[in-house]
């Protein structure tokens, strides 16, 4: 699992690149704020229901919930099940809304 911070991500959107990127938070937590993700909770991929994602299994994905737990959880398991190119964003949505507002100031 490699990790990349909010900054790393933002930059690679805004360069129009074509990314796999899974929200595993709630559905709530989704509907309140998100990036455009893909929702995958996380007890999902707990319960290996990867109807999803799993036809992107050799593909790079990147995987974010609010604060960076959830998604590490998430990669370690998917790698436990074969999925060689995960990455989890640190710090999550609250790093990223952290990230936003000090760039809007």
């Amino acid at each position: 699992m490699r990790n990349i911070t909010v900054e790393e991500l933002k930059s690679r959107l805004d360069n129009g690149e074509t990314l796999n990127i899974i929200d595993v938070r709630e559905p709530a937590e989704y509907a309140e704020f998100n990036i455009g993700a893909k929702l995958v909770p996380l007890g999902k991929i707990m319960g290996m229901q990867l109807e999803d994602i799993e036809d992107l299994k050799d593909e790079e994905l990147i995987f974010h919930c609010k604060a960076g737990s959830r998604s590490t959880q998430a990669c370690m398991v998917l790698e436990q099940m074969g999925y060689t190119n995960v990455v989890n964003v640190t710090g999550g949505m609250l790093a990223w809304q952290k990230m936003m507002a000090s760039n809007a100031g």
